[in-house]
């Protein structure tokens, strides 16, 4: 096991502390936001909108389920938790981090809610994905790191001290 999996609300940090951290500790970064993006020629919320919510799920349960690395840190969609299929696969690979921020912080964080590639299923607010993801994370996680403000600096050095222990 010599990766470390990021897994998160959309808005938590996992690309931008993910980049850091797998540059602090010498190792490769993967997005898988990036790698679905690359495979499909598009940006996520083209992908939901022109392919649909379930395409779109399909694509990223693919992507959790085949991926296969050494010595990487691995950011996830914020939605790959809801497959138990690409979890088991990513938790065979590496430590499982959850980067658990409050649900105000996250309000604040994310912008663009609309264009930004987050599964919503109709009717959802932000708050419903985060109510019902949340136990998910829970259960895939094998360390939770608590975020409330701060640097990305200090995320890392939480997430580091957090693997060291």
């Amino acid at each position: 096991m010599d990766n470390i999996i990021l897994v998160g609300m959309p808005g938590c940090g996992k690309s931008t502390v993910g980049v850091i951290l797998a540059k602090t500790l010498g190792m490769e970064f993967i997005d898988t936001d990036l790698i679905i993006c690359a495979s499909q020629k598009a940006k996520l919320q083209s992908i939901i909108e022109s392919k649909g919510l379930p395409y779109f799920e399909k694509v990223e349960r693919e992507v959790g389920e085949s991926l296969h690395t050494r010595n990487c840190v691995v950011a996830t969609g914020g939605s790959m938790v809801l497959y138990p299929s690409a979890m088991e696969n990513l938790k065979s690979l590496g430590r499982v981090i959850y980067i658990d921020v409050a649900f105000s912080q996250l309000k604040k964080r994310i912008k663009n809610i609309t264009t930004r590639g987050i599964t919503f299923k109709k009717g959802e607010s932000l708050r419903d994905v985060y109510d019902f993801r949340r136990p998910f994370y829970e259960k895939y996680a094998d360390v939770t790191v608590s975020v409330t403000g701060g640097t990305i600096e200090k995320t890392v050095g939480k997430i580091i001290d957090a693997i060291n222990n």
